[in-house]
Order: structure tokens, then C-alpha cells, then sequence
């Protein structure tokens, strides 16, 4: 068994096919030299150094030797075989396979502007990139942060809290137009302004000033700032370059059906490189989150060894913003309506309608400790296909764990 990528997807394959009873050969190929990690970490504990990147490692070095996993860092596949059922390493190293995994993930967009490849510009995907990015950002430096998604909003709420000046540029009318309500974007937007955080709305960069190393950036309207470090959050596109020189179906990701599988039977792909069949939605969906890479990895590792199992479960992420946790459950640009519930002062959570009232998404802000629950609440009730009372949802004094057990009664 081989797999391609030592990400989280990766590491969590390998360690459920020894877990399942696989006692043939495990090989797990990465890019990157660290042992597979959380990646959620990179824009969090790790970008502020309260913690070392073994602390976020899924497993310790010695489970690797104790369960004959072997795992070859800093190296990568350039040309899958499909054949003779070969992998080909990038210093020629050949690895036959009975069945692969592609858990490539994805990577960082860039800019087709001047100055991109500056000193001082980055992005945040590895462990590498996170400790450089550290050492850019601190008081009396000015970090532009060119994207308004989550990685760059968390980005700019670290840098701030450590007495950087921060200047955030979204070409979008607004902030995470992607990914939340614009109820949840005005309630974070507010509080990244409230933290002094200069944001620059339908904004995009001409350039990136310097020469050797960033000074600073020019605006589309002619503005320029001037800034010691840039971040570049723009979003990431899925790594398919193996896949489509293997003449594997391609489309926004690998294409694989509900059991992980591509449209060869012996090639599987899960995580953030994938776009599988997704029973709930009826459609191909991919996903980038930290849920969608701990539960396809061992689907797809039981499902190489025989298994019929479905990825099925409903996409749930999270994002933390200085004191604030901003969550989804579902896909909320799925649905007709939009029904409020004010849990709190300081919390608000969105359930998501589609036709026919049934329950499609839940998106919340507020402390962890207030919307967890009730977005887990959602989760399960989207799960079992509940069509909720509208009024019932919104007052917060109903029992929504109660609201739950009647409907599926």
C-alpha cells in the first residue's frame, strides 16, 4: 500500500490500514520533512510559538517503526505508472503499489503580480512557512495580508495581538465572501476594526514594492503602503498534476465516487486534493477542512483494503478570531432561507433552509462555549434530514436537543 502525501489525509491512512489488519508493506511519501501534523495549527499555535511543531505531529515518531510504516520525507512522487502499478520518486526511486492513495492536498494560489517572489512575501502551508512568517511579524512592523478568507483573518488577528500594524486587502465587496453569511462577516469584520486592523475592501495589488526585499505594496487605484512583510491568502487549488499526467478524471480535484475511489479501481484520493460524490448533496463536492482530511483517510484506507465504506458526513470547519469562533456545519449558500438565533449577547447562529424547509446548514460567531453546541445540534439534525420549525429555531429559549428529538420522533 502506498501513499502519496504526509499530511494529515496521509497520516491517518496509514495508521488505520495497520489498525484495520493490513500486514503488507505501508509506505507513506511527503513533500515536507516533519512527521504528518495538524495543519489547522499553522495559523494558530504554531504561528505564535506557544507551541513546538511536535506537539501538533497526529503521531509520535516511534508509531511509524512500532507499526512498519515506512515514511520517506522531504521527497514526493513525480509520475504515477499506472500499468505496471508503480509510483516514480523524484530521484528516481521506483515504488510498486497493489493499491495507491493520493492525499496531495493542495496549494497555496499566487499572484501573477511584480514583486511576488521579494523577500519578505509568503504564504501558509507548512511548518516552514509558518516559522518565517513569525519572525516577520511583531511591533512596529506592518504585515499586509492580501485576502479576506480564514487563514488571512487569523493571520491578522495574531499579527495585531502582538502589536503589528495590519492592513488587510480583499478584491471581494466583502470579507470570507466565500465561506460565511454576511451577518457572521459584519459581526468578525467589527471586530477586526475594533483590534485596529485597517481593512481594504474591493482592493486589489498592482505590486509588490522592493528591491531584494518588500518595502511596501501598490494598490489598484495607485495607493501604495508601505509594509516589511506581505502574506499571500488568496486560497488554494487542489495539487492534480499527478493525476492528470496519469490520465486520471479531473475536475475542480480528483474525481472519485462515494467510496473514495478514482476511476481506477486501484488509485483512491481523499482530503483537499479529492472532489467526491457526496450522498447528502447529491453532487461532487470538495472539501478543505480539518474534519474532511480526519475522516477520508480512514475511509479511504479501509475501503483500499476491501472495504464498501461511504464518505457521507456533513462538512463542519471552524475558525478562531481572538476571542471569537466562528463555525459551519453544512453548505449555507445551499439554502433559501435564513432563520437567526440570537444565543447570546455576544453570539449569533444562522440555520440554513432549503425547499420545503429542509435543514441544510448551521453557521455561527461567538465564544466556543456558547455555539458549539448548538451548531453540533444542527450538524445532527442536517445529518437525519430534520425540517425544523422556523419560530422554534429562532427563540433561544427553545431546547434545540429537545426541538430534535420531537421532529425525528
Amino acid at each position: 500500500m502506498v501513499i502519496l502525501g504526509a499530511g494529515h489525509t496521509g497520516g491517518r491512512a496509514a495508521h488505520t490500514l495497520r489498525e484495520a489488519g493490513w500486514n503488507g508493506p505501508v509506505t507513506l511519501i511527503g513533500a515536507e520533512p516533519s512527521l504528518p501534523y495538524e495543519r489547522p495549527s499553522l495559523s494558530k499555535g504554531m504561528l505564535s510559538g506557544e507551541k513546538a511543531p511536535a506537539d501538533f505531529a497526529l503521531y509520535p515518531e516511534g508509531d511509524y517503526a512500532r507499526l512498519d510504516i515506512v515514511h520517506l520525507a522531504a521527497t514526493a512522487a513525480v509520475e504515477i505508472r499506472r500499468r505496471p502499478h508503480e509510483a516514480v520518486l523524484t530521484d528516481g526511486t521506483v515504488v510498486g503499489y497493489d493499491k495507491l492513495l493520493i492525499a496531495t492536498g493542495a496549494e497555496p494560489r499566487r499572484p501573477a503580480i511584480p514583486g511576488a517572489d521579494l523577500v519578505g512575501v509568503s504564504v501558509l502551508r507548512d511548518i516552514a512557512d509558518a516559522e518565517l512568517l513569525r519572525r516577520r511579524i511583531g511591533p512596529g512592523k506592518r504585515l499586509i495580508v492580501l485576502g479576506g478568507g480564514f487563514i488571512g483573518l487569523e493571520v491578522a488577528a495574531h499579527a495585531v495581538s502582538v502589536g503589528a500594524d495590519v492592513v488587510v486587502v480583499e478584491a471581494g465587496p466583502r470579507l470570507l465572501m466565500r465561506a460565511v453569511p454576511p451577518e457572521i462577516e459584519a459581526r468578525m469584520r467589527a471586530r477586526h476594526e475594533a483590534a485596529g486592523v485597517d481593512i481594504r475592501l474591493g482592493r486589489k495589488l498592482d505590486a509588490i514594492l522592493g528591491e531584494g526585499a518588500v518595502s511596501g505594496v501598490r494598490l489598484d487605484d495607485g495607493s501604495e503602503i508601505a509594509a516589511e512583510a506581505v502574506l499571500i491568502a488568496i486560497g488554494i487549488e487542489p495539487r492534480v498534476g499527478l493525476a492528470v499526467a496519469a490520465g486520471l478524471a479531473v475536475d475542480n480535484g480528483i474525481v472519485v465516487d462515494r467510496h473514495l475511489r478514482t476511476d481506477d479501481p486501484d488509485i483512491f484520493a481523499a482530503g483537499d486534493v479529492c472532489s467526491f460524490a457526496h450522498d447528502l448533496y447529491g453532487a461532487h463536492v470538495r472539501l478543505e477542512s480539518w474534519k474532511n482530511a480526519e475522516e477520508q483517510g480512514p475511509i479511504a484506507a479501509r475501503n483500499m483494503l476491501g472495504g464498501n465504506e461511504i464518505a457521507a458526513s456533513v462538512p463542519w470547519m471552524w475558525s478562531d478570531q481572538y476571542e471569537l469562533t466562528i463555525q459551519i456545519a453544512g453548505f449555507p449558500d445551499r439554502a433559501e432561507r435564513v432563520v437567526a438565533r440570537e444565543a447570546a449577547p455576544d453570539a449569533l447562529v444562522l440555520f440554513h433552509l432549503a425547499g420545503g424547509g429542509r435543514l441544510v446548514a448551521a453557521s455561527a460567531v461567538g465564544p466556543n462555549a456558547t455555539i458549539g453546541r448548538i451548531v453540533r445540534i444542527g450538524q445532527m439534525m442536517i445529518e437525519r434530514g430534520l425540517r425544523p420549525d422556523p419560530r422554534l429555531l429562532a427563540d433561544p429559549g427553545v431546547n434545540l436537543k429537545t426541538l430534535m428529538r420531537e421532529q425525528a420522533a
